[in-house]
């Protein structure tokens, strides 16, 4: 058996293993590079190898860094099945065909306002491209063993962190690994907490918060100092927000605040149609979180929703004080760039960050204390506010990771710390050793090992 890291080594984003047992080969989540130029770049390269000699994509979760290159893989050829969760293929639905309009939307407007240093400048992947990859879909049952292929049998079990997220328990050749997707956290706002896994040979963990605990913060009490301070300024309050998971989390809790009437009456406009197709999901699937289909519909009630960019403009323009949630949430693209292209250099603008910020990112240099921001080509000055509230994170920390793997029966050959930049994957490698004495290793990007 072999196992190749193709992307998520060394990095937080494209997340993508393939393994290729005696009888099949099987690629672990397909995600989209995101972050610093050298990484997006990576998104034009070819599959390293024949991508029809893949027999099936195991997908963890619907987030565009574990399926925003599917598209190419089918352009490449790629016919098998694509398995996971119910929630998981409607959410990467909705991903993939957003990137799609925006990979479009960029490349037409580059080659208008001639930013692009190509002379005609192209998508990555069109939207009749992403079309071709839904039909490829197989949804599994959660927590049910399967076979996928002669000898290669599955589970899928929910570990929280968004809707439909599961890690993967591959069992062939004798052996089995576990893949944990992105693991969620035991007192997550709307999901449930993270299956641990009982058995594995061995463990591919993510490792994105590696190096650091999540504050114990009181989220309401920051989420209300921070609009009712910007309220009495006049100003607006801008949430740049992943459209799945995080957008509804950051809805309930405004909707908590509402209620409880601790944040001013305003506009609360959530502009993402994707955000929207996301809520969707939630009321779909109720027995995959907490929330109550009534709680959802008065969630939904107190929100000015935009669906088109018209909308948008009009939000835009008017100088009242307003609280927007717009994807992206890592100020990578979307909506939200159009806010800020106008408010960023409002000083009475508040932007609050509330989820992971990969390096090379908007969102990553905004928190960094950047002066000026690149839209579209142009340079904005940085005057507006800009604050984070850590423990909104989708993500377990370090403490949460370690925990996962309490439930082994017995010790591990080996764990591979993935989608982690190097510092944190490090230092959860030495945690894990001094906690259970179990080795660790952190795979390089395009690694192959012979397990």
């Amino acid at each position: 058996m072999k196992v190749k890291f193709i992307g998520g080594a060394g990095t937080v984003t494209g997340s993508k293993t393939v393994i290729e047992t005696t009888t099949m080969v099987v690629l672990i989540d397909c995600g989209l590079f995101q972050g610093i130029k050298p990484l997006r770049e990576l998104n034009w390269e070819p599959f390293p190898m024949d991508a029809s000699l893949i027999d099936a994509v195991l997908l963890t979760h619907g987030h565009l860094d574990h399926c925003g290159w599917l598209p190419r893989l089918v352009q490449e050829g790629f016919q098998g099945k694509i398995y996971c969760t119910s929630p998981t293929k409607a959410v990467a639905k909705l991903i993939i065909m957003d990137s799609a309009k925006i990979q479009e939307e960029e490349a037409e407007k580059a080659m208008k306002e001639k930013y692009s240093i190509h002379e005609v400048p192209e998508p990555l992947y069109t939207v009749e491209q992403a079309k071709k990859v839904f039909s490829l879909f197989k949804v599994v049952k959660p927590s049910e063993r399967i076979a996928i292929g002669e000898g290669v049998e599955v589970i899928f079990d929910p570990v929280g962190h968004i809707i439909g997220a599961c890690s993967i328990t591959v069992v062939a050749d004798g052996k089995t690994l576990v893949f944990s997707g992105d693991i969620g956290r035991d007192n997550d706002v709307l999901l449930y907490p993270p299956m641990k896994p009982k058995e594995a040979d061995y463990v591919f963990l993510e490792s994105t918060y590696g190096d650091r605990l999540h504050p114990d913060t009181d989220v309401k009490l920051e989420l209300e100092t921070y609009i009712t301070t910007t309220f009495h300024k006049g100003g607006t309050v801008i949430i740049p927000s992943f459209a799945v998971e995080r957008a509804q989390t950051v809805m309930y809790l405004l909707w908590q605040l509402k209620k409880e009437g601790r944040i001013p009456t305003m506009p609360y406009i959530v502009d993402s149609p994707m955000g929207i197709g996301a809520f969707e999901v939630f009321l779909q699937n109720t027995s995959w979180h907490k929330l109550t289909p009534e709680i959802c519909q008065s969630m939904r009630d107190m929100f000015i929703i935009n669906s088109d960019y018209e909308e948008t403009l009009q939000a835009i323009y008017d100088k009242g004080p307003k609280v927007v949630i717009a994807a992206s949430g890592m100020v990578t693209g979307g909506r939200v760039l159009s806010y800020l292209e106008y408010y960023i250099g409002i000083p009475e603008t508040t932007i609050i960050i509330v989820g992971y910020q990969a390096e090379g990112t908007r969102g990553r240099k905004l928190l960094e204390g950047a002066k000026a921001i690149k839209i579209y080509g142009n340079y904005y000055t940085v005057r507006a506010n800009v604050l984070e509230i850590q423990g909104l994170s989708a993500h377990g920390d370090q403490m949460d990771l370690v925990d996962w793997l309490s439930d082994l029966k017995a010790k591990p050959k080996k764990i591979f710390l993935v989608h982690g930049e190097n510092e944190p994957a490090d230092a959860l490698r030495i945690k894990i050793k001094e906690v259970y004495g179990y080795p660790c290793t952190i795979p390089l990007m395009g690694q192959e090992r012979k397990l």
